[in-house]
């Protein structure tokens, strides 16, 4: 804080440049966020420490609850910062920069864990040497499946292992992660025995380094900033610190608080306790901006003023998390993570009626979806197939809240309902968003040609000649028998014919075949009280299990507004 304070007196204090000195050069300095990620207790944030040079001003369990509980209960940044080194020396930097993102371990912070990993590079799983594989460390490992293509594997607390069977006990370990790994899409990371309690990490720092490689990151594109923590500063303003995930921002631009409706000018910056007059796409961050009441922020979003759109419907491509083992049904609700929003949802998932027709996609592009093809309703999420590749199942997520996100979001579905004592997957899904849809719209959702196919079976009430009858059991009484007129029916699967209109106030249905249909002529009755066009002669029915009237069609789950429901065929 003293910092931001000091920056304060300077800025108010006018300094005459020395011409006779010239200003030394800024040095460059590339950012690699780095997220440390594990089970509770593995040593995480004792590893952030053991590796860290700048401490800001939320890490290494600061919150007061944290030390109360022992635990790491949010997220955590500090850093330390290297020369560039030899095999990254023709990139424009000068230092190179690792902040470290120690998130929390615990089971009930999943919320937390997932949004802190959408914010870094690359990351270390952090494994107690002693335990292996626990139930977070696989939903961390899942996690950096879907986000990253870099990872480290730590095996921490080798001091606690007796010296004598230390070497042979990490190997055995070794050994059997692995076969862990081996089935991921990291096949076989490196893994670095170590002990944070001693300060013994030479060897993971070196590792760090050798695995280091310049992020694609450009200053171009709407600035979008992901606020992780807020504070005041009496007589300054308030500080919102994050990362820049897209574009850039300079001192004095206009930015935006778009879940508050407001907008604010950017007064000063800092990266580590050091002034900047820019951040891009990377960096981590402290914004200071005036008159913002820093209890109104927790979390949240900062950016370029109306870049930001608000949204409580998307359509994604996704895909399932294949350890996830539980079925994954349609019109189910699922907790919808985008950054750090985590929000509840109600899936509706479908794929295309035509794989075939569907193009094929770029490595690292998103799906476009086709307003234009037609899909299928799917009862339930399924794992790829070679009938139904990556990128070939959708969902329709339909949310309880708005969220504002950038409208290509990368989103996880999860069930963290569930109870987390237990020792099972509880993320679902994931992918990114497509198309944006309002659910309150219902033209617009009539544009989603999603159906689901049907198909009645009725029997033959009479038989009127030898091309027509009057039908029964395929309606209801109180069915409007309009929306199914002309619309094609089978006799028993062979004598193709058409449902002509309805007959009578009951139900029943008048067929005419598009041939002979072969049955004999019932006599024609009519009962007391019966109406000229209701029936009660002969009931034919299914003799034998034929005279079936098969009738099958497509019903679309959405419909214009005041338009006639309508089920159509082929």
């Amino acid at each position: 804080l003293s910092r931001w304070s000091s920056m304060a007196a300077a800025e108010a204090t006018p300094v005459v440049p020395d011409e006779a000195a010239p200003a030394p050069a800024k040095r460059r300095t590339l950012n690699i966020n780095v997220g440390i990620m594990g089970h509770v207790d593995s040593g995480k944030t004792s590893l952030a420490r053991a590796l860290s040079t700048t401490i800001s001003t939320a890490a290494l369990d600061k919150n007061p609850q944290s030390q109360e509980r022992g635990i790491t209960l949010d997220l955590g940044f500090s850093s330390f910062i290297v020369p560039m080194p030899e095999h990254m020396k023709d990139a424009p930097y000068d230092d190179l920069q690792f902040t470290l993102v120690d998130c929390p371990g615990h089971a009930s912070l999943i919320r937390t864990i997932i949004g802190g990993a959408q914010i870094i590079d690359m990351m270390m799983l952090v494994i107690d040497v002693q335990k292996g594989v626990q139930t977070q460390t696989a939903e961390c490992l899942v996690i950096g499946e879907i986000l990253m293509d870099s990872m480290l594997v730590v095996l921490n607390k080798v001091d606690l292992l007796p010296e004598g069977q230390r070497e042979e006990k990490v190997s055995k370990m070794q050994k059997g992660l692995t076969k862990v790994f081996a089935g991921t899409k990291f096949k076989a990371p490196a893994m670095i025995p170590t002990s944070a309690a001693s300060g013994d990490i030479s060897e993971l720092i070196s590792k760090l380094i050798s695995m280091a490689s310049v992020p694609k990151r450009t200053p171009d594109g709407k600035f979008f900033f992901a606020v992780d923590h807020c504070f005041p500063i009496k007589g300054q303003g308030t500080v919102l610190t994050g990362t820049v995930l897209n574009g850039s921002v300079r001192v004095n631009d206009q930015v935006e608080l778009p879940d508050l409706k407001l907008q604010k000018k950017v007064k000063s910056m800092q990266m580590f306790k050091k002034p900047v007059q820019v951040a891009t796409q990377g960096d981590r961050v402290g914004v200071l901006v005036t008159q913002l009441d820093a209890k109104l922020v927790e979390r949240g979003i900062l950016c370029a003023p109306g870049s930001m759109p608000s949204f409580s419907g998307v359509i994604v491509a996704v895909e399932r998390v294949r350890f996830y083992k539980a079925a994954c049904p349609s019109k189910r609700k699922y907790h919808i993570t985008i950054g750090h929003s985590t929000v509840l949802a109600t899936a509706h998932f479908f794929r295309p009626a035509n794989p075939a027709s569907s193009k094929p996609v770029e490595e690292g592009k998103i799906r476009e979806f086709d307003f234009g093809q037609e899909y299928l309703s799917a009862e339930e999420l399924v794992m790829p197939t070679a009938e139904l590749p990556v990128g070939m199942q959708w969902a329709l997520l339909l949310l309880d809240k708005p969220i504002i996100a950038p409208a290509d979001s990368l989103l996880i579905g999860s069930v963290l309902d569930t109870d987390i004592n237990a020792n099972s997957c509880r993320l679902v899904f994931f992918g990114h968003i497509s198309a944006l849809v309002n659910p309150d719209d219902k033209d617009s959702l009539a544009k989603l040609r999603i159906y689901k196919p049907k198909q009645k079976v009725g029997s033959i009430k009479r038989v009127v000649d030898e091309d027509s009858v009057i039908g029964k059991d395929l309606f209801k009484k109180e069915t409007d028998i309009s929306m199914f007129i002309n619309l094609n029916v089978t006799l028993d699967d062979k004598i193709p014919g058409y449902i002509e209109g309805s007959f009578g106030s009951s139900g029943q249905y008048k067929v005419r075949f598009k041939e002979p249909h072969g049955l004999p002529i019932s006599k024609k009755g009519r009962g007391k009280g019966k109406k000229d066009d209701e029936d009660d002669g002969d009931d034919v029915g299914q003799a034998a299990g034929g005279n079936k009237i098969i009738l099958s069609f497509k019903k679309y789950m959405f419909e214009p507004t005041g338009g006639k429901k309508s089920r159509v065929q082929q």
